[in-house]
């Protein structure tokens, strides 16, 4: 599988599925983690998911980027049951077919932010 179908598959059942049961698949053991709410790790990532899949999130993918054959790009809204969204880009590196290393970069947007090229967030 290419490295941009691992993480959409991973999206997909994960994260907008909230299913961890195959997470080997798709994860490293010693999967590196540079977001600081998530220990490294598949337990690491299983311990975060515990609370965030309570917030029900779904991941609206708009981009994303393949670059060197194991880093991919995904920028997309992440919407949550309480109401509440962010702009979200995660990069991930993959290596042997799995994802081996995370980072991210989260803005929550607010229905206050000011539009001032009427294009918004997306």
């Amino acid at each position: 599988m290419k490295s941009r179908e691992l993480v959409r598959h991973f999206i997909d059942e994960v994260f907008n599925g909230r299913s961890l049961t195959r997470l080997e698949e798709y994860m490293r053991e010693d999967y590196m983690q540079h977001s600081v709410e998530v220990a490294d790790g598949r337990e690491g990532f299983r311990r975060f998911c515990e609370g965030f899949f309570r917030l029900e999130p779904y991941m609206d993918v708009k981009q994303m980027f393949e670059a060197d054959g194991n880093k991919v790009a995904v920028f997309f809204q992440c919407r949550f049951n309480n109401g509440h969204s962010a702009k979200v880009v995660d990069i991930y590196q993959i290596q042997d077919g799995k994802l081996a290393e995370h980072w991210d970069v989260v803005q929550p947007i607010t229905g206050e932010d000011a539009v001032i090229n009427g294009r918004g967030s997306f």
